[in-house]
This record gives structure tokens, sequence and C-alpha cells, in this order.
């Protein structure tokens, strides 16, 4: 950016220079140039006193060449510089004579010098021309150009259109000499404002180069994949308006990459539930059924004393199939994204009731939760369920799903088999472990109480609006 300082100066400097040198060749280029003007300002002259001199002739045809003459320079108008209405050529200091064919002036721009009725000090050269001479006003160039008029013979001459122009009359561009005193100072500038400028550029941009270095930095770390960096935002202009835009952005590029990331792995841990749930059902469950129907029919063959080890090894082939059953349910996928907290709630218990022969009575009101609060209910209730199925042999569930205030409560409730809370290792240790770690991400407390009676887990926790963090909690 210092060097754009530099560059800008330099270029403007360097114009200066080019308008100079202009200014001497120029000009030069048009003093060169000077008969020609002088022609051309006679021969336009000319024409203007023949188309006067041929209208007047015309409506009084009587008239003498040097009268009719008089009368055209009249009735020109000023549209000659001799009628002193047009100027001289711009730029060009010239008179202009009109010369009867006997050389006397019949009118003049210059009434100081060349009176009408005097002689001109050139001869009359009888036909257009010019050339350059000492004259009344010094050193001098000048043109006649003939004033002509049809007549039976052809074309008469009334008269001469004589124009004149010192030898320094156009227009004096700078001399060499000048132009270089001008040239030389423009040069000794540059040479001075280059380094200010590369100085100026270096102390003006040095924070706002920094600045975007920073920026720069941090950006080629977000290409990367990393999205932790941040700019320090400084001062209040453009800059610092990208910056703060920039750390927006990367937030919630951030936050996609993460949700991207959580969907993925959600997606991966769903497919590989079902390929669990798909293999189980395909290979462990089809021969728990093999091997019920064999126990079956060794307690119809079998003998007398034989029959109590076949009816054993039925009901444990059956409870086996119930868990084996029950796990299934629990690995069973459920889209709660398309269907909503509820409608798979409901799902989750016609399956266990449909599939298990269990009687599943759901008690559901509407809470506002986030989805990983939604999430974790719904495992929540999967797993107490999976569990009751496995361990209780209940003949009834109920899951109730409530809120009174900010507060939601999910209970799952049997009527099977009670357990000794505190000693869970051996048959429910990780069913209940999971289900404390869920609840403990959402801010929550579990509470089993078991018994004779059946088994009740409580789970109740303060639900976060949706849109709102939960804490570290993901799907499982």
């Amino acid at each position: 950016m210092a060097a754009s300082y530099v560059l800008v100066t330099a270029t403007a400097v360097l114009l200066v220079e080019a308008v100079i040198v202009a200014l001497v060749l120029i000009p030069q280029s048009k003093a060169s140039d000077l008969a020609s003007v002088l022609q051309e300002q006679a021969g336009g002259d000319t024409k203007v006193l023949s188309l006067e001199a041929a209208r007047l002739s015309a409506a009084d045809p009587g008239l003498p060449a040097g009268e009719l003459l008089e009368l055209a320079v009249e009735e020109s108008g000023g549209r000659t510089i001799v009628g002193g209405g047009r100027p001289p050529e711009p730029g060009y200091a010239m008179l202009e004579l009109v010369i009867g064919t006997g050389g006397e002036i019949v009118a003049s721009s210059a009434l100081g010098i060349y009176q009408p009725g005097g002689t001109l000090d050139v001869p009359l050269p009888g036909h257009e021309g010019g050339g350059a001479s000492t004259t009344r006003v010094g050193p001098s160039t000048w043109h006649f150009s003939p004033v002509l008029m049809r007549s039976a013979n052809g074309f008469d001459t009334l008269g001469y259109v004589y124009v004149q122009a010192p030898d320094d009359a156009a227009p004096r561009g700078l001399q060499s000499g000048e132009a270089l005193a001008l040239i030389v100072p423009g040069a000794l500038v540059l040479a001075l404002v280059v380094p200010v400028g590369l100085v100026f550029g270096l102390l003006s941009t040095r924070r706002l180069t920094s600045r975007v270095r920073r920026l720069a930095g941090v950006t080629t770390a977000v290409a990367a994949g990393d999205f932790r960096p941040r700019v320090t935002v400084s001062g209040a202009d453009e800059v610092s308006t990208l910056e703060r835009s920039f750390n927006v952005m990367t937030d919630k590029l951030g936050a996609a990459v993460e949700s991207a990331r959580l969907t993925a792995r959600t997606e991966a841990r769903q497919a590989e539930r079902g390929r669990i749930a798909r293999e189980l059902h395909d290979s462990i469950s089809q021969d728990l059924f093999s091997l019920s129907l064999l126990a079956a029919g060794m307690r119809r063959a079998a003998p007398q004393q034989l029959r109590g080890q076949a009816d054993a090894m039925e009901r444990t082939a059956a409870r086996a199939m119930r868990e084996m059953q029950a796990l299934l349910l629990e690995l069973r996928p459920v889209a709660l994204e398309d269907a909503g907290l509820l409608p798979a709630l409901e799902g989750l218990c016609r399956a266990y009731e449909t599939r298990l022969g269990v009687k599943v009575e759901a008690v559901l009101a509407e809470v506002a939760l986030a989805p990983a609060a939604e999430h974790a209910v719904l495992r929540l209730v999967q797993e107490a369920l999976g569990n009751a199925i496995k361990h209780a042999n209940p003949a009834t569930i109920e899951v109730r799903l409530s809120a009174r205030g900010d507060v939601t409560t999910v209970a799952v409730s049997d009527d099977g088999a009670g357990f000794d809370p505190d000693d869970v290792t051996a048959r429910h240790g990780m069913g209940l472990t999971l289900m404390r770690e869920r609840v403990t991400e959402l801010g929550g407390r579990l509470d089993v109480r078991s018994g004779a009676g059946g088994t009740t887990v409580t789970a109740t926790f303060s639900a976060p609006a949706p849109g709102q963090s939960t804490g570290t909690a993901g799907p499982a």
C-alpha cells in the first residue's frame, strides 16, 4: 500500500512534466503553419466578398469594379476581418486589406498602419500567392487571394484580399531552455517525493496492514478447518466491520459444521443399531425360537423324570426370546425428527405392547423441549421399558410425561418383580447407569423406587426452551 502512495505521487509529477513538454511542442508546430493559416484566412474572406459582389452586380449591372468592391466590403456584414465583425484566426496577430486591381487600398482592418486610399508596400502578384518580406510592421508573412466575379468572358478580378502577420505573431511555445528550467525542478520534486511518499505510506498503513495480515491468517486457519480462531475487532472503520462480520460468519460456519458432524454421527449410530438389530433377529432370535420348539417337543416326548428339565429349558428359551425381543425394540430406530416426541413415544409403547404382549399405558402431556432433550427423553423411556421387560416380567407398564412450569417429569412404572436399587450391578447396572447419565446431562435427577409391587423410574429436569443448549447431551 505504501508503494501505491509513491506510484500516485510519481504519476502526478510525470503528468505535470508531460504538460510542460506539450506547451513546448504544440505551439512550435502551430507556428510552422503560419503561411497555411494566412492562406486559409484570405481564401475564406475572398469567397465572402466574391458572393457579395456577384449579388450586387446582378442587382445593378452597371456598377464599376472599384465601387462594386467597396460595396461588397460594406455589404459583407462583418463576415470578414476587414469588415470588423469576424476576428482573425485565434492565436495569430494578423491584419487584412482589400486591394483594388491598381494596388490602391480599398479597406483595412489596421487603419493605424494602412489607410484606405493608400498603396501597399508589397507588389501585387496578379494571381493568388504568398510570401515573406519586410513590411511596415517588420518581417512578415503575407498572402494574396483574388476576388473574382463571373462575366461573359469567364471570371474578372475585382481586387485582392491581402492578409499579413508578423513572423513572430504565432503563439510562441516555451523554449528548450525554459522547458528545461521547469523540468529539472519537477525531477527534483519527484526525487524528494518518492522517499517521502514511501515513509508516509509505511507509517499511515502499518496498522491497517497488520490488521489485514491478521485477518488473512485467521482466514487461512478457517479455510483449513479450524473454526476456533477469532479476529480481534478494533476501530470503527470498514476493516472493523469486516472483522466483526468475519467472526459472525465463522461462528455460524462452525455451528453448521458441528451440526453436520452430529447429524453424521447420529445417522452412523442409527445405522449401526439397525445393523445389530437385523443380525440379532436373523441369527440369535431364530436359534432361540428353534431351541424353544425343541424344548417343547422334548417336554412332551421325554420320560417323566426328564420332563422337569425339559420344561425348565423351554421356560429359559422363552425368557431369552422375550429379552431378545425387548433388546431389538431398544435398538429400534425412532424417527423423532419426523414424528415429534409424543407420536414417537406412543409408537414405542404400541410396539412393546404389540410385539411383547405387555399392556403399556401412555399418559403423555404436551411439553416444549429442545431437540436434544426430546431425544434424551425418548431414549430414557426406551431403556426403562427394555429393563422392565427383561428383568421384571410385568403385566402392565405405565409411561407418564408431564410438565409443571419449566420442570419436566418422566416416569415409567411396572407391576413386575422388584429389585434392590442398591444392588443393581448384576442385573440392572448398565441400564440404570445410562439412564442416570442422560438425566445428569440434562441437569436433572433420576429416582428409582422398587419393591414387591413393582418398580418406578422417575426423571425430573428443567426443560430448556427449543433452540437453547442442553449441555453436552447428544443422540445415542
